[in-house]
Formats: C-alpha cells, structure tokens, sequence
C-alpha cells in the first residue's frame, strides 16, 4: 500500500467531523475569513465616520441657516437669546460628532489596518503564509494516518468481496445437487470453488483486522498532531478575537458622547439660556421700544411764522446714508431721536412742519386742508424705521409703512405732500442705461433696456422724477438713462 498522499482519491468522507479526511479545511479557511472580517470592520466603521461626518454638517448649515432667520426675524428679546441657544447647542454638537469622525478613522480604522497587515502576509503566489502554514500542517498531521486508512478501506473491500463470492459458490453447489444432468467432475469442482472461496475470506478477513489495528496503532498519535496544529489555529484566531473586542470597546468609547463633560455642559448651559428667557422682561422692553411706554410730543398751541411757509423737497432728504434730516424745519429743545433694536432712524423736528397733508391723519376728513401738522404726528414721523433686520414682514411686523408721510405715493397712489409743488413739465420718452434699485419708497427701480417717461428735470443732486409704464411715480438717477430719440 505504497504511494503518495492524496486526501481527495480513495477515501470518502462518511461523516462531517473534525477527524474525517480533509474536513481540516474549515479551521483553515477560517484565516482567510478573519482577513476578510478585519477588512469589513474597516468599511463598518468608515461608514460610520461618514454618517457622522455628514451629520455634523447638517448640523452646522442647519444652525446657520436658522440663525440667520432668527436675526433677521420678529422676535426679540430674552426668547431670541433663548432660541439662538438652541443653534448654539448644534454648532457644538456638530463639532464633537465631527471630533467622533477624526477618531474612528485617525485611530481605530488605522489600528485595524495596521493590525490586518501585521497579522496576514501575501504570498506572491496567492493567498496568505498563515493559511499555507496551517495547510501544511493538517496535511502533514492527516498524512499517516489517511495512508493507513487506506489500507483498511481497501483491506475491507477485498474482504467483502471475498464473502460475495463465498456466498455466490456455495449457491451454485447447493443447485448442482439439484440438477441430475450434472457430472460428478463438475460437482467436484463447484466443491472446491466453495472450498477456496472460504479461505479467501479468512485470508481477507485476518487481514482487514491487521489493518485496522495497524491504523489504530496511529490514531493516536495522528490526533496528537491533529490537535497541535488545531490549537495553533486557535491562538491566531483568539488573537483576532480579542483584537477585535478591543477594537470595537475603543469604537464604543467613540461613540458614547454621555461620558464627554462638554457633552453634558452643553445641554446644561442650553437648559441656562432657556430658562432665563423672560417673557414678562420681553412685553417690558417691547412695551417701553414700540408701545405706550414710547415718549410723544403731544400737539400744543402753535404761532404761524413765515419762516416756516416753504414746501419740503424730497429730493432735499438725499443726504448721507446713515439718516435723513428735512430741511426747511426749526428743531427746538434738546429733542434726541428715540433708539430702537436694529432700526435706522430719521432725524425730525419737534416743533411744526409746514403743508403738512392732513389727509395722513385716519381722523381728520378727507376735505380738510390744513396746513400744518401736530406734533404727535411730527413724534410718529421720528420713530420710523427700517423694518427691522432687513427683513419684509406683515405690516404688524414692518415699521416701514406705505403710510409713511414719506414715502412718494401712498397707498392710494397720491403724491407725497413733501414733495414741490412744481408746474407740469414736458414729459420725455428716456431709456435705462443701467439697472437701478430703488433705495428708498420714492425712488423708481428699472433694468437696462426699460423705458419710462421723464416728467421733472435734472435737480442740483442729479435725480429726476418719472413714471413707469405702470404708473408708478419716482425719482430715479439723471446718469442711468437717456433720452429717446
């Protein structure tokens, strides 16, 4: 029974144990697998470290975005405060998952790859030494023993073949006794096949035991080297094991934000801003900016003066952009322009303006022509301003008005009882060079190209008054148009 070893020719796996011929292959393919883990706890946590990277900056362009609209918004006050907390508390989160992001990939992902590349050596020719070793291993340690189990399968075959042909001869003797037409020469030699073919099973059989004990003379042995080689296949394995419980203890402390302090005291300080939000503080100082606790120049007896009997031009407001004074008015007393949040404000007489239009009154009657203005109109007039935060809102929201006595047309369309009373001049036809964006409510807005018609002449500080094909009045720069012709 001489020859090389061969695992895969003669022998049939009758069982799935550990012992059988060839069934080694598991604990060795599990080498391969335990690369193939270590590369998918790579992808598992570089993914992470994505989910959280994105999150973060979710995080952030959320907390911006909602910041923005909160400045430039209604509310005001200690809510404000409280409310911008909460975007506060996201710009820090945003951080501490962005700092989750660095140490999955700077520090576990690394350590996995780096521990991937000490633990498992390519062979040029495929494959992994630390599989080739354990290969050789279980083929070196099966070697003796599956060449003697060979020997007992073919042992046992000639054995059972021998009992066959026993069987088969003895058969055949018992039926030619039966058959008179048959000589005593063949019976003879039915007799002595029957008699042959029993000393081929006993010499099958003694053999098939000699094998056998032969083979487990080697069991031993054969599981000796079996486990050797096994229980080196554990320990690289319970190496992986532990790497990665270790591992995946370091990811956990990653993750697990409740054990960071600035975790805590952010949800702490979050809690501070909101509970110190007041609203009975908010109706005070709302109360005090924008409500009755506003100061007013209530109207008293005034004297005419002749020094006051000029019209106010609209064009004379355009001064610098911090603020607008009318001219033409006498300011008495040390009045100041009342501050209010994020408002720019106009600077206005506290005494009588001149040919004030009374039909900005809600309460006078349309046909009354007085020609001045009390003075709590004149005190309404220096509270205006831009709305605040830059932002259109609803007219409860917006202190910029188209009531506004200031403003070019009022909602009705008429004029703007500031402006001078001028005599109808010969409308021109002008074309827009350039586009223009109205600054304020008396000025025309129009892209390059628009036409419009021209009805007051260039003034001392360049600006015209036209009208849009919609109707709408305005003055607009003399340099950002010219004439049809």
């Amino acid at each position: 029974m001489s020859g090389s070893y061969d695992d895969s020719v003669g022998v049939e796996v009758s069982s799935d144990s550990f012992w059988e011929v060839g069934n080694y292959k598991r604990t060795v393919k599990r080498i391969d697998d335990g690369h193939r883990l270590c590369s998918d706890l790579m992808n598992c946590i570089h993914e992470r470290a994505r989910i959280e990277k994105t999150y973060s900056q979710q995080l952030t362009e959320w907390a911006k975005r909602w910041k923005q609209l909160v400045e430039k918004g209604p509310q005001y006050g200690t809510v404000e405060k409280a409310w911008h907390a909460v975007m506060s508390e996201a710009e820090k989160v945003s951080e501490l998952h962005l700092d989750i992001k660095s140490a999955l990939m700077n520090e576990d992902f690394e350590k996995i790859k780096n521990w991937q590349k000490e633990a498992f050596h390519k062979q040029m020719m495929g494959g992994f030494k630390e599989t080739k070793e354990a290969e050789d291993g279980y083929r070196k340690a099966q070697k003796p023993w599956a060449k003697k189990l060979k020997e007992v399968e073919a042992a046992k075959k000639a054995y059972h073949v021998a009992c066959k042909e026993e069987k088969l001869a003895i058969s055949r003797e018992m039926n030619s006794k039966a058959d008179p037409a048959l000589n005593p020469e063949q019976l003879k030699k039915l007799q002595d096949k029957v008699e042959k073919s029993k000393q081929d099973v006993l010499k099958t059989k003694e053999k098939y035991e000699k094998s056998l004990k032969d083979l487990d003379h080697v069991t031993p042995q054969y599981m000796e080297n079996m486990e050797q080689v096994f229980e080196q296949c554990q320990q690289f394995e319970e190496k992986r094991l532990r790497f990665f419980r270790e591992v995946l203890l370091e990811v956990q402390k990653h993750l697990d934000l409740s054990n960071v302090v600035s975790y805590t005291n952010i949800y702490r300080e979050l809690e501070q801003n909101i509970k110190t939000a007041d609203a009975i503080e908010d109706l005070r100082w709302f109360r005090a900016n924008h409500g009755p606790g506003m100061s007013m120049n209530w109207p008293q007896f005034e004297e005419w003066s002749a020094d006051f009997n000029r019209t106010l031009s609209r064009r004379e407001k355009k001064k610098a952009s911090d603020g607008v004074t009318l001219t033409g008015v006498n300011q008495t007393g040390d009045q100041a322009s009342q501050h209010t949040k994020h408002s720019s404000h106009l600077s206005v007489p506290s005494n009588t303006v001149q040919s004030l239009q009374s039909s900005y009154n809600p309460f006078e009657d349309e046909d009354d022509t007085g020609s001045t203005v009390s003075e709590k109109e004149d005190n309404k007039i220096k509270n205006v301003s831009s709305s605040e935060k830059n932002q259109s809102y609803p007219t409860e929201w917006s202190d910029e008005e188209s009531s506004n006595p200031f403003s070019s047309t009022d909602a009705n369309g008429e004029t703007n009882p500031f402006d001078e009373d001028a005599s109808p001049a010969m409308e021109v036809r002008v074309r827009a060079l350039y586009d223009y964006e109205g600054q304020e409510h008396d000025e025309l807005s129009f892209k390059a190209g628009d036409e419009l018609t021209k009805t007051e002449d260039e003034d001392e500080q360049g600006w015209c008054k036209g009208r849009l094909d919609n109707g709408q009045v305005g003055l607009y720069p003399a340099n950002y148009v010219e004439a049809i012709q």
